[in-house]
C-alpha cells in the first residue's frame, strides 16, 4: 500500500488496480477508512470527526493530484506521487 500523503497522525495510501469508484484509503490511531476522491466522503469505515473534516479539506486542495494518482494506480507500471500533506 503505497502512502501518498502523512499529516497530523494522519496516513493516506492507494491500492494498485483497486475497484472503482476512486477512492484513497486512510488510517489514523488505528482506524481505517476508505474516502471517495469525488466527493471527500468515507466510503467504507470510520475516523474522528476532526480527522474527517482535515482529510475533506486536503480533498478539496488536491482533488486532480488525487485523481492522477488513481489514474495511475490503475496501470500495469503505473507511479504513485505524493502530495502535500495539509500543514
Amino acid at each position: 500500500m503505497p502512502e501518498i500523503s502523512r499529516f497530523f497522525g494522519i496516513i493516506v495510501y492507494m491500492y494498485f488496480k483497486d475497484h472503482l469508484p476512486p477512492h484513497f484509503h486512510v488510517e489514523y490511531n488505528g482506524q481505517e477508512a476508505q474516502f471517495s476522491i469525488e466527493t471527500g466522503n468515507i466510503i467504507v469505515g470510520d475516523l474522528p470527526r476532526k480527522q474527517t473534516r482535515l482529510i475533506q479539506a486536503w480533498v478539496e486542495l488536491y482533488r486532480e493530484d488525487l485523481y492522477n494518482n488513481y489514474e495511475e494506480s490503475q496501470k500495469d507500471n503505473g507511479h504513485l506521487r505524493k502530495i502535500k500533506p495539509l500543514q
